[in-house]
């Protein structure tokens, strides 16, 4: 058994986009909209086959996202070195992205950085 995909709910499906295309190297697909509903969606596609779907609709509550909650904490990519998770992090940084941890080496040896992006979600970048 395999997770298939993974949904994530934003206001700006536009702008999420980007930031996956742009900083994650993924690749979207053509997107889907209901015009009964005015839902909206991209699948996000990485090299590995892992699929993210982006989403959108009218009317979503858009809730407070602290980091230390219970639920969705964040989505990890990655990036297969040391030396891409610096860089990458750097580049997150230069964009004006909040990194809130790393780039950095765990207690259990695990290569990390942590930032907050696409509407308050925190997402990982580790080797």
């Amino acid at each position: 058994m395999r997770i298939e995909h993974v949904a994530l709910y934003v206001n700006d499906l536009e702008t999420a986009k980007r930031f996956f295309v742009t900083y994650l190297d993924g690749r979207a697909n053509d997107g889907y909209h209901n015009r009964n509903t005015n839902f909206r969606s991209y699948f996000i596609e990485f090299d590995d086959g892992a699929r993210l779907e982006i989403m959108t609709k009218p009317e979503l509550v858009d809730s407070e996202k602290p980091l230390n909650r219970t639920g969705y904490a964040h989505i990890a990519f990655s990036v297969g070195s040391k030396a891409r998770v610096d860089e990458l992090t750097a580049r997150l940084k230069a964009s004006n992205f909040k990194v809130v941890s790393g780039p950095r080496t765990t207690g259990d040896g695990y290569c990390e950085s942590c930032i907050v992006a696409i509407e308050e979600n925190q997402i990982e970048i580790t080797v």
